[in-house]
């Protein structure tokens, strides 16, 4: 089924545009599908105007009952163009099924020369054109609803995007500050911490040279490169000959802390000053040591960088008042010391001579602290000729334990004057301190020795149990029961007990401070004691017993610092058959080891 056109001229050109339209209508061919069949029809046959000549055009169309078929439409140039090489132009437009060709084939398309008939048909042609335009008006009405979707749709899209920048501009300094602030209290900790541990550090000494001698310790070159300690001895040692810069005499002056550099220091709390001239390249913050009652010298640091950061500029200074407060403390500590164990020395007793009885005494004061002023000894005679040698300890310690110690010491003498034994002595020195100082107490044991009675006479209340050496080298630890210490609030009659010394025999009173320790309790340092005592030979305790003083004490008290003070005082019966009385031995006098 085909059908073929001879195409010259423009009428050519337009009967045939007009029946292939009207064949394409008729096999079925969709509007919007005959609109462009037309219009590259159209453009083709304008062409093939333009170059002239003859040209062939061939519609062929499907067989009837071929279902959806298509229409081949072939325009092939005259023998002219051929050989010049034009190629034909070829296309193809689908028939949906509904538009077959009817069993008769193709209809008749021709159309008449009349003009008015193919103006008719020109127009009738154009009504493909007409519904494609209006289809095209519609799909222009859907993508311009469409572009205003998208428009709206990107509107939308741009918002939601400034809206997530925003949240995470947002989000990075939500980091950032949480970031900073965990960086803030992490240095905050770090430097509570230090503090904390630099306070307790020097707290735990008080020893004022100590504390001094840490301060570099701890702060250097953690928080300062150089670290400097101005401390006032004397009135006049602010004006010393030492040059010190002069941030640090104001601040001697004023109590202020001082900042001198070429540039502010906007250091809470400090005031800024010009470069030291002393050093005038690096900058100097000093800051005085307060006390209670005025400064006690100036701290001057140089920063480990340019500058300190504020934050550790107030962790210094803090330091630095705890440092006085330390100071201080240590320094009072150190007077009272002093004054205490001055006060024990100048009260205790040089030891008399007594015919056939020699005396050895040692007094320790404690290594550290203050615990000074309690132990003491005394060796007297009665006015009956008797020798009565005591040691006690007072309670507490300090001042206020020295001078109670020098009353009882006075007491006791004053009682011992009337006369009585032991025993008897310990219980009027128990009513004294009752009544004297309800809420102060005291051990003692007192030892008294007749001329010419082997029986040696002692009483104890709550001191720690004599020890005798017997001439053979057995030791025998006098346990017998003791009375109650001294002051508290109970009547009590504290009893005599005897023991008879041989020729030779020694005895030690001592001070709990000599035997007792923390880690093992008292009774094993009274063994110790007894394994010294029993050590010796007769002839050295007889020759040499100031030595033999000293020998006892190495060994006990090498192991450990003392905590307390510590008294001893050894008294030796002349080593010889005849009674004690009749052996002129000359008494030793008292040492006191530092």
């Amino acid at each position: 089924m085909m059908r073929t056109w001879q195409i010259s001229t423009v009428t050519d050109a337009a009967r045939a545009r007009i029946a292939v339209a009207r064949l394409a209508t008729a096999c079925g061919v969709l509007a919007l599908d005959r609109a462009r069949l037309a219009a590259d029809l159209s453009a083709r046959l304008r062409q093939c105007l333009t170059k002239g000549g003859t040209w062939r055009l061939v519609l062929q169309g499907p067989a009837p009952g071929d279902g959806e078929g298509l229409l081949h439409l072939t325009l092939t140039p005259d023998r002219e163009a051929s050989a010049a090489g034009e190629p034909p132009w070829r296309t193809s437009v689908a028939c949906p099924e509904t538009g077959q060709v009817p069993d008769g084939g193709l209809p008749d398309a021709d159309v008449p020369d009349d003009p008015a008939v193919l103006a008719e048909a020109l127009l009738g042609a154009d009504e493909d054109t007409t519904l494609t335009l209006e289809k095209l008006a519609e799909q222009e009405e859907l993508v311009a609803f469409h572009r205003e979707e998208l428009h709206q749709t990107n509107q939308g899209v741009l918002a939601l995007h400034a809206e997530l920048d925003a949240a995470g501009r947002a989000q990075r300094e939500a980091f950032a500050a949480e970031r900073k602030a965990r960086t803030e209290a992490e240095d905050a900790r770090r430097r509570l911490t230090f503090l904390a541990d630099a306070s307790a550090a020097l707290n735990a000494s008080l020893n004022h040279e100590e504390i001094v001698r840490r301060l570099p310790d701890l702060l250097v070159p953690r928080y300062a490169e150089s670290l400097d300690v101005w401390l006032f001895d004397q009135e006049d040692d602010r004006h010393g000959s030492v040059p010190h810069p002069a941030a640090a005499v104001l601040a001697a002056r004023t109590g202020r802390p001082q900042y001198a550099a070429g540039h502010p220091g906007h250091l809470p709390g400090v005031d800024d000053q010009p470069p030291s001239a002393l050093n005038p390249k690096r900058p100097l913050l000093c800051i005085p040591l307060l006390s209670r009652r005025a400064p006690l010298g100036v701290l001057t640091l140089s920063p480990s960088g340019e500058r300190w950061d504020p934050d550790d500029a107030v962790m210094l200074i803090e330091l630095t008042r705890r440092a006085g407060i330390a100071l201080d403390n240590a320094r009072r500590f150190e007077h009272n010391r002093d004054i205490a164990e001055t006060l024990q020395r100048a009260l205790l007793t040089d030891l008399p001579a007594t015919p056939g009885l020699a005396l050895a005494a040692r007094y320790l004061p404690a290594t550290h602290g203050l615990n000074i002023g309690g132990d003491w000894y005394d060796a007297f005679r009665q006015p009956d000729g008797s020798l009565i040698t005591v040691i006690g300890d007072v309670t507490g310690h300090g001042l206020h334990a020295a001078v109670m110690m020098s009353q009882l010491r006075t007491a006791l003498r004053a009682y011992a004057v009337d006369g009585g034994s032991p025993g008897q002595l310990l219980t009027r020195l128990h009513m004294f301190l009752h009544h004297l100082q309800p809420d102060l107490y005291a051990t003692a044991v007192i030892a008294r020795f007749r001329p010419g009675d082997p029986t040696l006479t002692w009483a104890s209340a709550g001191h720690p149990p004599p020890v005798l050496r017997l001439p053979d080298g057995r030791v025998r630890i006098l346990d017998a029961k003791p009375g109650a210490m001294l002051g508290i609030p109970l009547h009590q009659e504290i009893g005599d007990h005897t023991v008879r010394l041989a020729p030779g025999s020694t005895l030690a009173l001592y001070t709990d401070g000599l035997v007792e320790r923390r880690a093992w309790g008292i009774d094993p340092g009274i063994q110790r004691l007894a394994a010294a005592l029993g050590s010796f030979g007769p002839e050295e305790l007889d020759t040499d017993l100031e030595g033999s003083a000293d020998r006892i004490l190495d060994p006990l008290l090498s192991d450990s610092e003392r905590d307390d003070d510590v008294c001893l005082l050894l008294s030796h019966v002349a080593g010889t058959a005849g009674p004690p009385a009749a052996l002129p031995l000359s008494g030793a006098a008292s040492r006191r080891r530092p």
